[in-house]
C-alpha cells in the first residue's frame, strides 16, 4: 500500500500500545490484527534501529480491566508496563450489553459507566505513557453539545476532563456537532466520516445500481444533516433532497418535541433509488417516516445509511417496514454494539470500520498527516469507476 511506503521513514512517537476496553473488545481485536499484519510485511533498513524498538510485535494489545466492588464502585488496572508507549484507548459508550453487580442486582452499563471506566484506565497509566490518544467512535454526550436556557454542557465538560488527564488526541466518528471541539482548541480532535465504507459495502451488496443523477438521489432526513448529504451527493455526482421536520414545540415526549410532519424539499424521486444518510438511528421513527414518504412518492429502492445503529426501540418496526417494501437495505457500522438479532436480519448490511481505524492509528503513531484518510474522494471515485466498468 502506498501509505506504508510514505510513513515507514518516519520515526514512531513511541512503541504502539492498543487498549480496547471491554465495551470495544471485538473491534479492538480486528484493529490489532490489521496492525500486526501490516508491520510484519513492511520492509525498511531502519526497522533494526533503536528508534524502531518494539515496532514489530505479535500483538499490540495491552491488557486492561475495570473490576468492581460489591457497591458498584470500580478501579482501573493495567496488566503490563506502558512506560514510554504511544497509547490508543478504545471505548464504545453505547454498549449496553455489559453488566455489573450492584448490591446483588444486575446493572446494565450506561454511557456514564463506560466514560468513567475510560478515565479509570487512563488514570492507571499514571503519567508514564509517552502520549495518550482516545478513540471514541460515538462521542460521549455528543447529543448534549449546546446549551438552551438552563442546561448543562456535558460534551464540552467531558472533552475538557479527558484533556486535563493528559489526552493529546481524540478521534471520533460523525460527531453530532463537530463545533464542540471549541472546548479543547489546543488539542487534536478529528471527526471521521465513514462515507467511503458505506459506498463500498452498498456497491458490494447491490449489483444493479445505476450511479447517475437520472437514476439515484441522496436524501437528508433533516436540515441538521445537510452537510453530510451534500458531500455524499457531490462525490457520487447525484442530485439531493431534504426533509424538514415540523415539530410540536408545545410538548415534550421522551426528552424531545414530537414530529408533526416531514416536509420534502427537492426534485422528484419517482423511479429513482434513494440513499437516506444520517449520523444515527436512535428509535428510528424519523428515518422510517422519511422512507415511507419516499415510497409514497414512488421511489424505486430505499437505502438507509447511518453511522450508528442504536435501535433503542428494537427492530420490530424495521422488520415491518422491510416486509411492506418501505425499506430495502439498512447500513450501519460496527463502531457501536450490534445485537445478534440485528446481524441476522436479511436487510441489514454490517459496515466494518476496523481497517479504517487501524489506518488512522498507524498514521498517528508515525506522526503522519491524516488528510488523505479523512478525505476519501479519490478512493470513492476508484470504487465507483470499477463498479461502472462491471467489476461487481
Amino acid at each position: 500500500m502506498l501509505y506504508e511506503e510514505k510513513i515507514i521513514e518516519t520515526i514512531p512517537v513511541g512503541p504502539l500500545g492498543l487498549i480496547p476496553l471491554k465495551s470495544c473488545k471485538d473491534l479492538g481485536n480486528k484493529v490489532n490484527d490489521y496492525l500486526v499484519g501490516w508491520r510484519k510485511e513492511r520492509e525498511s533498513e531502519h526497522k533494526s534501529t533503536i528508534a524502531f524498538s518494539g515496532y514489530q510485535r505479535d500483538t499490540y494489545l495491552i491488557g486492561a480491566s475495570t473490576p468492581r466492588f460489591g457497591t458498584g464502585e470500580a478501579k482501573g488496572t493495567l496488566q503490563e508496563s506502558v512506560r514510554g508507549d504511544d497509547l490508543y484507548f478504545m471505548v464504545d459508550v453505547c454498549n449496553y450489553s455489559l453488566t455489573y453487580s450492584l448490591c446483588g442486582m444486575t446493572n446494565h452499563m450506561s454511557p456514564d459507566d463506560h466514560f468513567q471506566d475510560l478515565k479509570r484506565v487512563i488514570a492507571a497509566s499514571a503519567g508514564k505513557a509517552r502520549r495518550i490518544n482516545v478513540i471514541m467512535p460515538f462521542l460521549y454526550e455528543s447529543r448534549q453539545h449546546k446549551r438552551s436556557s438552563r442546561e448543562s454542557l456535558d460534551c464540552a465538560l467531558a472533552l475538557q476532563e479527558l484533556v486535563n488527564m493528559g489526552v493529546e488526541n481524540i478521534i471520533t466518528f460523525d460527531a453530532h456537532d463537530p463545533r464542540v471541539q471549541n472546548a479543547i482548541p489546543l488539542k487534536g480532535f478529528e471527526t471521521v466520516q465513514p462515507i467511503y465504507q458505506f459506498i463500498k459495502h452498498l456497491l458490494k451488496n447491490e449489483k444493479e445500481l445505476e450511479i447517475d443523477s437520472d437514476h439515484m438521489m441522496v436524501i437528508s432526513p433533516d436540515e441538521g444533516g445537510m452537510g453530510r448529504a451534500v458531500y455524499f451527493a457531490n462525490v457520487l455526482g447525484l442530485d439531493m433532497g431534504m426533509f424538514y421536520k415540523r415539530r410540536d414545540y408545545t410538548q415534550i415526549v421522551n426528552g424531545r418535541n414530537p414530529i408533526v410532519a416531514h416536509e420534502f424539499l427537492g426534485s422528484s424521486v419517482e423511479g429513482k433509488d434513494v440513499i437516506i444518510v444520517d449520523d444515527m438511528i436512535s428509535s428510528g421513527e424519523s428515518m422510517l417516516d422519511v422512507a415511507k414518504e419516499l415510497k409514497r412518492r414512488k421511489a424505486r429502492k430505499v437505502f438507509v445509511c447511518a453511522t450508528f445503529g442504536l435501535f433503542t426501540n428494537g427492530l420490530a418496526k424495521f422488520d415491518e417496514y422491510y416486509e411492506n417494501g418501505f425499506i430495502d437495505r439498512i447500513l450501519t457500522t460496527n463502531l457501536v454494539y450490534q445485537t445478534p438479532d440485528l446481524l441476522s436480519r436479511p436487510y441489514y448490511i454490517d459496515v466494518d470500520m476496523s481497517k479504517y481505524i487501524a489506518l488512522i492509528i498507524d498514521n498517528l503513531n508515525h506522526d503522519a498527516s491524516l488528510s488523505d484518510l479523512l478525505n476519501p474522494t479519490t478512493r470513492i471515485n476508484r470504487v465507483v469507476e470499477r463498479y461502472r466498468a462491471g467489476d461487481r
